[in-house]
């Protein structure tokens, strides 16, 4: 019998032990890594080159971006690595910090989603008192208690999850460390103290989703009585990408942790989890782009003058 004391890594469940597959599965979340580098890299030198995109809703954005990045990447490269040289450890200590990492940029990202529909709320609905409620203070107020919030709660987590007695060995069914797989190893009821943080936790979010979606029912009503046709467009194509980000976001990530034992399985577990932990961050750039005609124009714009400056040299 082992303890956590004795534990010095731990062991990530591989996509498979096929080499070739291994080596597949590395090229295939290579080219998944680079294009959303590629994506929230674009959006991120859009926002901060263009002067008229300084607005509350694109600083939100920048963000979130930056966010993103930051989630696929504490995921993505262990995960690659591990495919790329045929192994499947990962130290005690790159365990924690991977799991610190990747509850703190979740738990931001979905505050800071929050605050965004916050942000299109006083927008459409009460757009006399934006610049009053949305100031650059306040926005940057906002964002930074999104930053904080996730980095309290991330600690509060995990110095919980990893001061438990681990003693069912040290292979975690999953390819990234998570709360779930760690509580499985665990030989103490002391478990149950986490397993209680993670149910209000989920409770939490589950409220933090209506007052989502209060607000997207509040701006509905508040579009529909736009008299013009193209007011109501534009009113939708800045809310519509945020919701489905939005939706995206919460439906995987409840799914994953959610999902009735009778169809767990490790495979099932692995899909999941790679729609919840990849699939939001590599999309988004395109969620956003593809409705948001202002921005999607602004990128289209740096674009060119970039390849024109590289024509040039």
């Amino acid at each position: 019998m082992s303890n956590s004391s004795s534990i010095t890594q731990f062991l990530l469940l591989p996509f498979t032990d096929t080499r070739e597959l291994q080596l597949l599965h590395f090229w295939l979340f290579l080219g998944i890594y680079l294009a959303a580098l590629l994506g929230n890299g674009l959006i991120i030198t859009t926002i901060a080159w263009e002067q008229h995109l300084h607005t509350p809703m694109y600083f939100f954005l920048l963000n979130l971006t930056l966010l993103d990045l930051g989630c696929i990447s504490t995921t993505f490269l262990k995960s690659m690595a591990n495919s790329l040289w045929d192994a499947r450890a990962i130290s005690y200590l790159g365990c924690a910090t991977q799991l610190f990492l990747f509850l703190f940029l979740i738990t931001a990202e979905y505050c800071l989603l929050i605050i965004m529909s916050y942000d299109r709320y006083v927008a459409i609905c009460k757009p006399l008192h934006y610049g009053t409620l949305l100031g650059s203070r306040a926005c940057v107020h906002m964002a930074a208690a999104a930053w904080a919030t996730g980095f309290l709660y991330c600690l509060l987590h995990t110095a919980n999850t990893f001061s438990l007695p681990l003693c069912k060995g040290n292979a975690l069914g999953q390819f990234f460390c998570e709360i779930p797989q760690i509580l499985k190893l665990s030989c103490s009821l002391s478990y149950l103290r986490e397993l209680g943080l993670l149910v209000v936790s989920v409770c939490l979010v589950f409220m933090c989703f209506v007052f989502i979606v209060v607000s997207y029912v509040q701006i509905l009503r508040a579009v529909l009585r736009i008299p013009s046709e193209q007011g109501q467009h534009k009113a939708f194509s800045t809310c519509l990408p945020h919701l489905a980000v939005v939706s995206l976001f919460v439906s995987t990530a409840m799914f994953a942790y959610l999902k009735p034992h009778s169809i767990s399985s490790p495979s099932l577990d692995l899909v999941v989890s790679v729609l919840y932990s990849v699939v939001p961050p590599a999309v988004n750039p395109l969620i956003y782009s593809m409705r948001n005609q202002e921005l999607k124009e602004s990128i289209r714009k740096v674009m060119t003058v970039r390849i024109s400056k590289a024509v040039m040299k």
